[in-house]
C-alpha cells in the first residue's frame, strides 16, 4: 500500500510521522510524508519520499507577542486576547498549506492518508476516496468521561464535566470552518460541509504513561510512541565528544521550539541552578529560547539527536513537548518539566506521577531557587526512571501503527 502522512508544525509534531514513514518502508510498504519545507533534509537523511509544504503559521514562532504569550501558557487576559489574534492570523497562513496538501494529494496514488490534527487531511482522503487516519501525539482528541482534556488548562472540575471539556478543542478547530470549506470546493472539488467522520484513530503514545479510556472503540488504537531511528553515520562534534568524556555525566537543559521573550535570563537562570546544584550541564539552545556562554562545566549547543545524548546524561530538563518526553523515557533518565503552553502540562504531570521526574516548574515560574531544587530531586529518581525506561522500550509504537494500517488497508478497520 502507499500512505501518504500529512503534518504542521514543530519538529514534536513531524518526527513521529517521519518514524512511521520510515517503519512502513521496512514492512514494504511506500510512505510520502508531506511536512514544512524545513524538514526536507531530516526526510532525506531517512531515505523518505518528501512533498514540501508551506511555512504557514510557523511564521508566527518569529512574532515577539506570540512568544509572550507562550512564555505565560496564554494565560490572563492579554494572552487570551493573543490567543484568538493568533488564530485570526493562523487562518490565511493556513490556507497556503492546505493548497500545497491538495496539490501533493491528488496526484499521490496514496491508498491511506495519515495526518496530525494540525492538518485537516482527512478532506483530501475523501477526494482520493480513500480511509483517513487521525495520528494523536497526545491524548486530547479523542473524548472520555475517564479524564479532562489534556489539552485544556482548567482548575479541578466534578467528573461528569470531563468529556464537556473536549469541546475546547472541537471548538478551535471549528474556527477553521471557513477556510476547509472554500479548501473542500475550490481545490478539492468537494461540495461544501463537515466532511467525513474521524473513523480511525491512531494514538501514537504510550498507555503506560498516560491514561487510555478502556472503553474506547477498536477504532482508537494507543501504540506506544513513534520513535525515529538514529542516523546510521552521525556522530557528535568534537567539543561535545570531549566535555562528555572529561567529566561526570552532566545535565541536559533544552526548551526545543518554545522561545521566551529573554533568552539572556533564561540561560542566567539555567546556568547559576546548575552550578548551585553541583552538575555540569549541556545546554540546548534551540530556536532562541535559551542563550549562554560556555564553560568548563557548562557546554552551549544547537541542537543533537536526543536518542543519541539522553542516554549519556544524568537527567532532562525540558519544556515538556511530547518527542522530548518520549526520548528522555525511552533513556530512562530522570526529567525536570518546565511547561509553557499545549499539551506540555499533561507531560508535565505525567512525568510526575509515574515518578521520573519531581512537581513540574512551570516555565513562568522559572527561578534559580526553583531549578535547583527540582534538579536535584530529579537525580534521585534515577532507579524508577530506568526501570520505565526498560518497559518503554519493550513497546513497538511505529511496529503496532503499521500493522492497524494495514488492517484498515485490508477492509478490517
Amino acid at each position: 500500500m502507499k500512505v501518504l502522512l500529512v503534518t504542521h508544525g514543530t519538529r514534536g509534531d513531524v518526527q513521529p510521522l517521519l518514524a512511521l514513514a520510515v517503519a512502513l518502508k521496512k514492512a514494504g510498504h511506500e510512505a510520502l510524508l508531506a511536512a514544512p519545507e524545513s524538514f526536507a533534509s531530516s526526510a532525506l537523511t531517512q531515505d523518505v519520499e518528501f512533498a514540501p509544504l508551506d511555512n504557514g503559521p510557523n511564521r508566527l514562532f518569529e512574532d515577539p507577542l506570540m512568544a509572550e504569550a507562550i512564555e505565560g501558557g496564554y494565560r490572563g487576559v492579554r494572552g487570551k486576547i493573543t490567543a484568538l489574534s493568533a488564530i485570526r492570523r493562523i487562518k490565511p497562513l493556513m490556507a497556503d498549506v492546505l493548497r500545497d496538501v491538495g496539490a501533493v494529494a491528488r496526484p499521490s496514488g496514496a491508498d491511506l492518508v495519515v495526518h496530525t490534527p494540525s492538518v485537516p487531511a482527512q478532506h483530501a482522503a475523501e477526494m482520493l476516496g480513500v480511509p483517513a487516519v487521525l495520528a494523536a501525539l497526545q491524548p486530547g482528541w479523542v473524548p472520555t468521561s475517564e479524564f479532562p482534556c489534556p489539552m485544556v488548562p482548567l482548575p479541578r472540575l466534578p467528573r461528569f464535566f470531563n468529556r464537556a471539556t473536549y469541546l475546547t478543542v472541537s471548538a478551535t478547530l471549528r474556527a477553521y470552518s471557513g477556510i476547509v470549506n472554500t479548501w473542500r470546493t475550490n481545490d478539492l472539488g468537494l461540495p461544501r460541509g463537515q466532511g467525513p467522520r474521524q473513523a480511525n484513530v491512531l494514538q501514537a503514545f504510550s498507555a503506560l504513561v498516560t491514561p487510555v479510556d478502556p472503553a474506547w472503540p477498536d477504532s482508537v488504537r494507543t501504540t506506544g510512541f513513534w520513535y525515529l531511528p538514529r542516523e546510521a553515520n552521525w556522530a557528535p562534534n568534537p567539543a561535545l565528544q570531549a566535555f562528555l568524556d572529561t567529566g561526570p555525566a552532566p545535565v541536559y537543559i533544552g526548551f526545543g521550539s518554545m522561545a521566551g521573550r529573554d533568552a539572556q535570563r533564561t540561560g542566567d537562570i539555567v546556568a547559576e541552578a546548575a552550578r548551585a546544584a553541583g552538575v555540569r550541564a549541556i545546554v540546548a539552545t534551540g530556536w532562541g529560547g535559551l542563550a549562554a556562554r560556555s564553560s568548563d562545566d557548562l557546554l552551549v549547543i544547537d541542537q543533537v539527536p536526543h536518542d543519541w545524548l539522553f542516554g549519556r546524561v544524568s537527567a532532562v530538563v525540558h519544556h515538556g513537548g511530547g518527542g522530548t518526553t518520549a526520548a528522555a523515557l525511552a533513556a530512562g533518565v530522570p526529567q525536570v518539566v518546565c511547561p509553557f503552553v499545549a499539551d506540555q502540562p499533561h507531560w508535565a504531570q505525567r512525568m510526575h506521577a509515574v515518578g521520573v521526574a519531581p512537581e513540574p516548574v512551570p516555565y513562568r515560574k522559572l527561578a534559580v531557587d526553583t531549578l535547583t531544587q527540582a534538579i536535584t530531586q530529579a537525580l534521585a529518581l534515577r532507579q524508577r526512571a530506568g526501570e520505565v525506561g526498560e518497559q518503554i522500550r519493550a513497546e513497538n509504537g511505529v511496529g503496532a501503527a503499521v500493522r492497524e494500517l494495514e488492517r484498515i488497508h485490508n477492509g478490517r478497520g
